[in-house]
């Protein structure tokens, strides 16, 4: 059984094929590099994997489930959890505040039971240290305690990245969907969270999806990439093959 497969993906907005006939294997514990230029159908693989999009034709598998056509909140329970290329935070809330939105899915305790006249002392306090804690050492892993109390607004570009990379965390995902994590970054920034991505998979097991414009730092995480243009697979394989595959310098080189 593999751990995520997608088989013939495709997705089609009227006459557009944005996916054609898509597929590839992601093993557990792995970086998964998914390039491509820009238009190349990246982010609408991302969209049908993670529930945005209902594939017109294919299927996606996780961990031996069928996943595909499922609503994102039923995908996100199973274990998925992913980050965006344009910063989805709320921005006038503090680091920790952004952090525990990603613990929703693990609060057992509902709105009544927690305005009960002993919810905050019991079973609704005692959730809420456990989902603290574990928000704790997101911020750790990522050096965002010093950084915790502030709105995210007023943090850095790069910093707010990392607050996005957190929640995301913060839901204990199996699989964590990485969209462009470089983008709108300078070269330091770049190597910084190029390095966060590995430690992720080397200390934590974490398995990782990356779609990724800047093929460099996709090429040099990844266990194995998926080159896309198109909507069409253009090659597959280890990383310097792919790299070095003519039609992938092609689609990032033009004919000339």
């Amino acid at each position: 059984m593999s751990f995520f497969s997608v088989r013939g993906l495709s997705k089609r907005f009227g006459g557009l094929d944005a996916l054609d006939d898509v597929s590839f294997e992601v093993e557990k514990g792995s970086i998964f590099s998914v390039i491509g230029p820009n238009g190349s159908g990246k982010s609408t693989a991302f969209n049908c994997i993670n529930g945005i999009y209902k594939p017109t034709a294919g299927t996606i598998h996780f961990e031996g489930e069928q996943i595909s056509g499922l609503k994102p909140h039923r995908i996100a329970r199973r274990g998925l959890a992913r980050t965006f290329q344009n910063i989805e935070l709320f921005a006038n809330e503090s680091t920790v505040d952004n952090l525990m939105l990603g613990r929703h899915q693990h609060m057992r305790t509902g709105l009544w039971s927690g305005m009960g006249m002993l919810g905050r002392t019991t079973r609704a306090a005692r959730e809420e240290a456990e989902n603290r804690a574990h928000v704790e050492q997101v911020m750790e892993t990522l050096d965002l305690t010093a950084v915790r109390d502030r709105p995210v607004q007023e943090l850095p570009y790069g910093t707010q990245k990392r607050v996005e990379l957190g929640r995301a965390l913060a839901m204990e995902p199996k699989l964590l969907l990485v969209d462009e994590p470089s983008a709108g970054m300078n070269s330091e920034e770049r190597d910084d969270i190029g390095e966060r991505l590995r430690s992720l998979r080397d200390d934590l097991g974490l398995t990782i999806l990356l779609i990724e414009h800047h093929m460099q730092l996709a090429i040099d995480l990844a266990d194995r990439v998926l080159a896309l243009n198109f909507g069409k697979v253009i090659a597959f394989g280890a990383p310097d093959e792919v790299r070095s595959h003519p039609e992938v310098i092609k689609a990032y080189l033009g004919d000339g």
